[in-house]
């Protein structure tokens, strides 16, 4: 369907097609297309230099496509950057706060870059003070706050004007594991209150909780689709545990396996995929024996997208600048 077309329909956020960026001879992005519907939370997914970035501040009217074109919430990112700027909110990796403002004055300063009047400014300040947690914190200057604390702040930047689209660039990028929950919690707040949500992580864990997903690798789309599809389409074969005391040499042995096809490390457990599980596991056991390599347990597991990402991305060279 032409972009035209598309982007037109209700349905449709964000329409791109053929969206390509070159750096002199560097393709960071290239040639993709993206559909993202609206009021979904859509996972945008790659390794560090994957062209994630660069994808989003395309999007974003920041910065010019080489090729191709792109529509967000029917606004032509090319021709209508102003009023496209009105209706996002914009997260990047490294959040521009003011270290030397408090947190209420941060907020406020945001509020009024939006035109926001001052009764709704006091509204909206207030009311992301007391539902992301940092109430009691409102004079804490933003110089002091923890990682997780920031983001939660920058976030709240990002939404005083309440968008139709929020883009977040890694926004749990470097918190820990608990404030990335927490994050996410509003994230799904977001979704339930009709804002379109395209998150940029390299977290494989966070895309589970996402509605679509898509792979980006060396500025490719490598699979699209909803976690579950993604696993069930992208897998070709059965997915193994293996556990061993000698881990390294049982990945070793287990590579030189002819009905192997691939072989990785999670922690110390090896995740081997073969074609058929019934018949690997007793060869496996039977093999890896002979070649002196003592094994715990061997068992089928259901692959995580982490495991689809490794298999997808195994043969592809890497990506751009940008993550």
């Amino acid at each position: 369907m032409a972009l035209g077309a598309l982007s037109t329909s209700g349905e449709a956020a964000v329409v791109a097609r053929g969206l390509t960026k070159r750096f002199g001879d560097l393709v960071a992005v290239d040639g993709i297309d993206l559909d993202i519907r609206r009021g979904e939370v859509f996972g945008f997914l790659g390794p560090n230099g994957a062209g994630k970035t660069t994808t989003i501040r395309m999007l974003c009217g920041i910065m010019d496509a080489t090729a191709g074109e792109a529509r967000v919430l029917g606004f032509d990112v090319r021709s209508q950057r102003e009023p496209l700027k009105a209706r996002i909110g914009y997260m990047s990796q490294r959040a521009s706060l003011y270290a030397d403002l408090t947190v209420v004055e941060q907020l406020d300063f945001y509020a009024r870059v939006y035109g926001l009047d001052a009764r709704t400014r006091q509204e909206k300040v207030g009311g992301w003070i007391e539902s992301s947690g940092l109430a009691g914190r409102e004079r804490d200057m933003v110089a002091t706050l923890s990682g997780g604390w920031r983001q939660r702040l920058a976030l709240g930047c990002a939404i005083m004007h309440h968008p139709d689209l929020l883009l977040l660039d890694e926004p749990t990028s470097g918190v820990d594991p608990l404030s990335r929950r927490q994050f996410w919690d509003l994230i799904y707040r977001f979704a339930d209150e009709g804002t379109t949500v395209m998150v940029t992580t390299h977290y494989m864990d966070e895309a589970e909780h996402c509605d679509r997903l898509a792979f980006i690798y060396g500025g490719r789309i490598v699979a699209e689709g909803a976690p579950e599809e993604i696993k069930r389409a992208h897998l070709p074969g059965d997915l193994l545990a293996v556990t061993a005391p000698e881990w390294m040499r049982a990945l070793e042995a287990s590579r030189a396996l002819p009905y192997v096809r691939d072989a990785a490390l999670y922690g110390t457990t090896l995740h081997l995929l073969v074609a058929d599980a019934e018949t690997a596991v007793p060869a496996l056991a039977r093999d890896l024996a002979a070649a002196g390599v003592r094994v715990d347990s061997i068992a089928p597991i259901v692959p995580t997208l982490e495991d689809i990402f490794v298999t997808l991305t195994g043969d592809i060279p890497g990506g751009g600048p940008d993550g």
